[in-house]
């Protein structure tokens, strides 16, 4: 009898540990560059508790952690995140690694922008060329930042180029590299799904290195007070190893063909 009892607790483990489980609401960008892939398994190795990714845009992924459908959300736009801090929705936000964003075309380059570092100019230059842009045009922090870089270049896309050469096609960062090189267009991509993308085709990068270009990603708790369901320890658990020695090592060591994609930062004042 003892025998069986111990047999049966032995079987249920698996599935106990199963059951322990968080949810994190985050961008494309870390899923489909790979990164959780490398980060989540050292996550559940050191605790025990696995993560379940909601990869969507950055304001999907907030809109998720207000109605409690998350435990933690990991986003990348700043003002979205302390706005989603200021109402009492999560927080605090703690600055957790970096990259940067670049201007994707391709090889052709009809709007004449390679090699240039002036954001607000190549964008400018493809305006003027009437090359076809593609905007991810969901709500994510890869939009709200092509957004603001195109109010840099002063044109407003949306008013000037729609139904002509920007074409927004509501998806998220791998299918508009997909749409960019099937249509020969011109993309804005964060540098780590660029580096992770196998079907580029002709596309390239054409510009980088402004400092207007810098990517900040941030991680936030949910309100367990406004959503009792929301399993805040364990959530806590994954935000804090996100900012520990461990967690930004983890990061730091994340590689495609020797590159670092990401860069932690979250002892960084100010980040």
């Amino acid at each position: 009898m003892l025998r069986r009892i111990l047999v049966c607790l032995v079987l249920a483990m698996p599935a106990m540990a199963q059951d322990r489980f968080i949810t994190v609401a985050s961008t494309t960008s870390t899923e489909q560059s790979g990164l959780f892939g490398h980060l989540l398994p050292a996550f559940t190795r050191a605790t025990g508790v696995t993560v379940r990714v909601v990869a969507v845009g950055t304001g999907q992924a907030l809109d998720i952690g207000r109605r409690g459908d998350a435990d933690v959300v990991f986003v990348h736009d700043r003002d979205a995140e302390e706005k989603f801090v200021a109402e009492g929705s999560g927080g605090p936000r703690h600055a957790v690694m970096y990259n940067d964003f670049v201007l994707v075309g391709p090889a052709a380059d009809p709007a004449r922008i390679a090699g240039t570092r002036d954001i607000a100019g190549a964008l400018r230059a493809v305006g003027a060329a009437g090359a076809p842009f593609i905007s991810r045009g969901d709500r994510s922090g890869t939009h709200a930042a092509e957004l603001r870089l195109w109010q840099l270049a002063g044109l407003d896309p949306v008013a000037q180029g729609r139904g002509r050469w920007y074409r927004e096609i509501g998806q998220g960062m791998g299918p508009a590299l997909n749409t960019a090189a099937a249509q020969g267009g011109y993309v804005l991509a964060d540098r780590g799904t660029w580096l992770a993308f196998r079907n580029r085709q002709d596309l390239r990068v054409l510009v980088e290195g402004d400092v207007r270009l810098f990517n900040q990603y941030g991680v936030m708790l949910v309100n367990h007070a406004r959503h009792p369901s929301v399993k805040a320890a364990d959530g806590q658990r994954f935000v804090d190893w996100l900012v520990s020695p461990e967690g930004q090592a983890s990061i730091a060591g994340y590689r495609i063909n020797g590159e670092q994609l990401f860069f932690p930062n979250a002892r960084s004042p100010g980040a």
